[in-house]
């Protein structure tokens, strides 16, 4: 993608409205929290006082709005317990730039390692860091210092209060989570219908899992209804694409073919239902023709073979969604403590204090060049300490403004931070332009301008999934307020701030230009990792037909869980790849779309198969564990060579299939026989997608070569290599 192109993109992600549901209750209650922190501050102590404890308060505030599984008001807590720590520690070093910046760059590095443990600390970090460098500018002494400290870090203490006085959905992102996944099954049920082959993207199932992970607290007040469900949705999948599939479940046409359709529109019916159900914490109706559907007569049902075992399946696991589509109403009720080893009832997610070593793990994994993360680390600490260093030599107040703008807009990737860049800069003209119309029509008075400030924040918060271009207009328009709350007359706020939120935008803009980490040279890495997943998946689940075993089966599920993760590494790199300005490298975009649809289709495969794991008592003869062996080897193989560019071969693959065609239980297994002929036809389009021609190579060697000696002839003469996309 050229340059031009990649910015138009930009323009228009930045300015798009994101179709989401709006919460008014929670932006109501978060913007109460800021009202009752601002109000008596600046009554009882002074509009200085009543800034930081406004900062504080809609800090946290906007902290709850992360998506995140863990409790809202502990979050509000750890916000402000942060931004208290940052204001304090800020001002111990304020004074000398000696001091103050080396902070400042260390503090604003942590900040940007903070998004190896996720994106919600990512953010919550970069809040820390403006806060940082606004306060210091208010205290004028230590004890001072530590009076705003606590007053900004009360307003986290009002916001956990209220989220604990006034629950509004408690365990609403929950339950959502569970219902997304039943209704991604039903919709992928619903696409079998028409397509038999068609993809399923297990993000749902994913987030489901991750939504899924409670600590022992949280355990033991989580609804009943969260239990089980999203098991049931990871059965249901492979058993519907296993129904549908022509090739090893119902026959392409005739009534076997129309029985399957029936079967598949019933159970999107009763997915549905239970999504209802678990979302909306009610009794659910399922239409009576669906249940009916699913009554499977012994005498005339027609459907034959592995298609009918699939249907007994289906109508086996539907009949326990039946269940919980009619009791929606036990989703209000408690959970008893659980017995026994914690992992054996729920997933475990670490408490706060047990979560430290985990993020030192995550914050050690990251810390290498070619990290991201490390990258965006070292691209916040430089932007921040440049930002501040020019803004303070500019004839301009509040000089803070211009660094804030770049920490709050700049993420790891491209596009997000070019969008963000151009969103802020676009929401902030809107927003001091209609702050600035209402402080001249009402005049500066500062209870009024505090009001205005407390209104603003609430629409901020209403508007902060929508996109941040409408939430930021709405930000500017705080900001106006509290400066005018105490005592700044909008002619010198508005213009500094629009220029300084340019010339952060445009810091940040450009760090990613001269330090990027662009994720193009990195996706026959991606999709290395991804292939060899899947080798791990498919093999285990050829395991479990030569043994079927406990032990093969949770190998089975820590395989399967292996694959979806590095699934969605891949693509969330190769989506970032596809928005940035950089030409390809190893992959070109068609090679890259053709690997993907071939992975998918190995992975599919393997889902088909594992659909028709035998019990502990049968068992498939030996050739299953030789083609997982072989396998294995040479999806492993295949990685490396595609790592190195180099053409991958399925030799071993290739012989154990035409051993495995005379064998005498090829037609007592017919599913893993038919599946490992899928996965044979996908490894031969993934070879054929990414397999270079002898032309090919040739050309590759050569521009290699060529750079090889651009770089010793730069070396020999002193100069150094110009950074070419990272």
């Amino acid at each position: 993608m050229t340059w031009p192109r990649a910015f138009g993109e930009v323009v228009r992600s930045g300015l798009t409205i994101e179709e989401t549901r709006l919460e008014p209750l929670l932006a109501l209650r978060t913007a109460v929290g800021v009202a009752i922190v601002v109000g008596p501050t600046l009554w009882l102590v002074s509009p200085a006082y009543a800034a930081s404890a406004a900062l504080g308060a809609y800090s946290a505030g906007g902290a709850t709005f992360q998506r995140t599984w863990r409790p809202r008001k502990v979050i509000a807590l750890g916000a402000g317990a942060g931004l208290a720590l940052s204001t304090f520690v800020g001002y111990l070093a304020a004074g000398r730039l000696v001091t103050f910046l080396p902070l400042l760059a260390v503090w604003a590095f942590a900040a940007g390692m903070a998004w190896a443990v996720g994106s919600t600390a990512g953010i919550v970090a970069a809040t820390t860091v403006g806060s940082m460098l606004v306060t210091i500018t208010l205290p004028t002494s230590v004890g001072r210092a530590l009076e705003h400290a606590g007053v900004i870090a009360l307003g986290g203490v009002a916001q956990a209060v209220l989220i604990l006085l006034f629950p509004i959905r408690r365990w609403g992102a929950h339950c959502d989570a569970l219902a997304d996944a039943l209704a991604a099954v039903a919709d992928y049920a619903r696409r079998l219908r028409h397509d038999p082959t068609a993809p399923f993207d297990p993000e749902p199932l994913m987030t489901a899992r991750d939504a899924a992970s409670v600590t022992p607290a949280q355990a033991r007040t989580r609804p009943p209804v969260l239990h089980g469900p999203r098991g049931l949705a990871e059965r249901i999948r492979p058993v519907v694409a296993a129904l549908a599939d022509p090739y090893v479940g119902a026959p392409a046409e005739g009534p076997g073919r129309d029985r399957a359709r029936e079967l598949l529109d019933a159970a999107a019916d009763v997915l549905d239902a239970a999504a209802r159900s678990i979302r909306r914490g009610t009794p659910a109706e399922v239409p009576p023709g669906s249940t009916d559907v699913l009554r499977v007569d012994e005498e005339h049902e027609v459907l034959e073979g592995p298609a009918r075992q699939a249907a007994e399946r289906l109508v086996e696991l539907l009949g326990e969604a039946l269940e919980i589509a009619g009791s929606g109403g036990g989703a209000r009720g408690r959970t008893p403590t659980p017995h026994g080893p914690a992992g054996a009832q729920f997933l475990v997610r670490p408490t706060l204090l047990r979560l430290v070593p985990v993020v030192v793990r995550a914050i050690r994994r990251e810390l290498r060049r070619d990290s991201p993360v490390f990258r965006h680390a070292v691209r916040l600490a430089a932007v921040a300490t440049i930002g501040y260093l020019i803004a303070a030599r500019l004839p301009l107040g509040h000089g803070y403004w211009a660094p804030i703008a770049s920490v709050m807009v700049m993420r790891p990737d491209f596009h997000r931070t070019y969008a963000r860049a151009v969103a802020r800069l676009a929401g902030t003209l809107a927003g001091v332009a209609l702050a600035t119309g209402m402080v001249r029509a009402l005049g500066p008075d500062a209870h009024v301008s505090a009001a205005l400030a407390v209104v603003s924040a609430g629409l901020s918060y209403t508007l902060i999934r929508t996109g941040y271009a409408y939430s930021q207009c709405f930000t500017a328009a705080y900001v106006v307020f509290l400066l005018g709350m105490g005592g700044q007359a909008w002619e010198q706020t508005v213009p500094e701030r629009v220029v300084l939120t340019l010339l952060g935008g445009a810091l940040a803009m450009l760090a990613y230009v001269v330090f990027p980490a662009w994720e193009t040279p990195r996706l026959p890495g991606r999709l290395a990792d991804w292939l060899a997943a899947n080798g791990r998946y498919a093999a285990a689940v050829l395991r479990n037909y030569a043994e079927p075993t406990q032990e093969h089966h949770t190998d089975m599920r820590r395989a399967l869980l292996a694959s979806r993760e590095a699934r969605a590494a891949w693509q969330e790199a190769y989506d970032r790849a596809r928005q940035e300005p950089v030409r390809p490298r190893g992959l070109t975009s068609r090679e890259a779309e053709e690997a993907q649809e071939a992975l998918k289709g190995f992975g599919r495969a393997a889902m088909l198969m594992e659909s028709h794991v035998p019990q502990a008592d049968s068992r498939s003869g030996p050739e299953a564990e030789r083609f997982a062996e072989a396998l294995e080897a040479d999806t492993a193989q295949a990685a490396v060579d595609v790592r190195e560019h180099r053409n991958p071969d399925w030799g071993r693959v290739e012989e154990v299939l035409h051993a495995w065609e005379g064998a005498a239980d090829g037609d007592r297994s017919p599913v893993v026989r038919r599946g490992a002929e899928l996965q044979k036809r996908a490894l031969e389009d993934l070879a054929t997608a990414v397999s270079r021609t002898p032309l090919e190579r040739d050309v590759g060697s050569a521009r290699e070569e060529q750079r090889v000696r651009a770089a010793v002839a730069a070396e020999g003469d002193g100069s150094g290599t110009a950074h070419r996309g990272g």
